[in-house]
């Protein structure tokens, strides 16, 4: 199991339709969309995908202006 917090920093106006693009990712969870653009998503891996392989997917989206990685963990 292998876990990620990412927060990702949107422009204001993209935030609600990138929060909705970012919940059909496989494996992604949105839990917070703030007024000025953030949002907080977790990564779990996936068959289709890993948290470091989401999260360049997550910074190549339009809107998007940075991505970060602010928490990982992993357990068998």
């Amino acid at each position: 199991m292998n876990i990620s917090g990412i927060v990702v920093h949107a422009r204001p106006g993209d935030s609600a339709g990138l929060a909705d693009t970012l919940q059909r990712m496989p494996g992604v969870d949105v839990h917070t969309v703030t007024d000025d653009g953030r949002i907080v998503i977790t990564v779990e891996d996936t068959p289709e995908n890993e948290p470091p392989e989401t999260l360049m997917n997550v910074q190549n989206l339009p809107g998007v202006l940075s991505a970060a990685m602010v928490y990982n963990y992993c357990d068998e």
